[in-house]
C-alpha cells in the first residue's frame, strides 16, 4: 500500500530550480533513506511528502490523513520550559487527548526510548542524544503511519549516532510506520534503510535506487559484513558519479 508519493514533481524557488523532476514512492512499513549532496533538495522532498510544501509541477499523493505524519529534525526543537514528559505529551494534548491519558502515553513513549527516569528533566538538562530521544518519543506518541527524519543525528557523535540508529529500528519494528530518513552519511543510510535513494546535485533527481541486503533491525556485526560494505561502496560510487557529471 502506498503511503506517500511524488509524481514528476518539480520545485523552483526565486533563486532557481531546487528539485526535480523526481518520482518517489513510500510504501506502508517501508524504511527508505535519501542521500545526496548539500542543496540537492532532500529536505524539500521531505516537506512535500509531509504536506508542508506544494510543488510547482507534478503531484503529491498521500493515502493518510492529518495527524498521521510525524517529523523529527536535526535540532530536537523541544520547548525549553517543559519537562521531557510534557514535551512528549504536548501533541497528544493538542489532539484532544485528556491530560491523564496523554501523560500515561508520554510515559510509555519515554520508556520505549530508554528515558523513563528523565521524565522530569528539562531540555537544558539533557545531553544531545537524550534530547533526540525525547524528540523521537514525541514523534511516536501519536502513533504515526509516516515518520520523516531530517538528518536527526547530524550533530551527534558517532557512538551516539549508532546507538540511536538501533533505537529507531527497534521502534520501527514495534510500530511499523513508513520512514523516510534523510542523511549525508552513506553507511548510516545503508544500515538503517531497506532502500537507499541517491540524489544528484541540485536541482535534485533520483539517480539510484539501491535495495540493501538483510532484514531490519540489523543483526550484530552487520556493519562488518561483506554485503554491507559492498552496498556502501555501490551507493558511494553513484554519488561520486553524479557529482562528477554535474561538475
Amino acid at each position: 500500500m502506498m503511503i506517500a508519493e511524488l509524481r514528476s514533481v518539480r520545485v523552483d524557488y526565486s533563486r532557481g530550480p531546487a528539485l526535480g523532476p523526481i518520482d518517489l514512492t513510500l510504501a506502508a512499513e517501508e524504511v527508505v533513506a535519501l542521500v545526496g549532496p548539500s542543496g540537492c533538495g532532500k529536505s524539500t522532498a521531505m516537506r512535500l511528502l509531509a504536506g508542508l510544501e506544494q510543488p510547482c509541477a507534478g503531484s503529491v499523493e498521500r493515502s493518510i490523513g492529518k495527524g498521521q505524519t510525524s517529523l523529527v529534525f536535526q535540532a530536537p526543537t523541544l520547548a525549553p520550559w517543559l519537562t521531557a514528559l510534557d514535551n512528549v505529551a504536548l501533541p497528544l494534548k493538542l489532539s484532544g487527548l485528556s491530560g491523564e491519558a496523554a501523560r500515561q502515553r508520554a510515559e510509555d513513549c519515554l520508556a520505549q526510548v530508554g528515558l523513563k527516569g528523565a521524565a522530569g528533566a528539562r531540555p537544558a538538562q539533557l545531553s544531545g542524544g537524550m534530547a533526540m530521544r525525547v524528540s523521537l518519543a514525541r514523534a511516536l506518541a501519536t502513533d504515526p503511519r509516516l515518520l520523516l527524519l531530517d538528518e536527526p543525528f547530524a550533530a551527534l557523535d558517532e557512538i551516539t549516532r549508532r546507538t540511536l540508529a538501533d533505537d529507531v529500528l527497534g521502534l520501527w519494528f514495534r510500530s511499523r510506520p513508513a520512514i523516510l530518513f534523510v542523511t549525508h552519511n552513506v553507511e548510516e543510510a545503508v544500515y538503517m534503510a531497506q532502500r537507499v535513494l541517491v540524489m544528484s546535485p541540485g536541482p535534485g533527481r533520483i539517480v539510484g535506487d539501491i535495495r540493501t541486503p538483510g532484514d531490519l533491525p540489523r543483526p550484530e556485526g552487520y556493519r562488518t559484513s561483506a554485503a554491507f560494505r559492498e552496498t556502501v561502496e555501490t551507493v558511494s560510487r553513484l554519488l561520486a558519479a553524479s557529482l562528477k557529471a554535474a561538475a
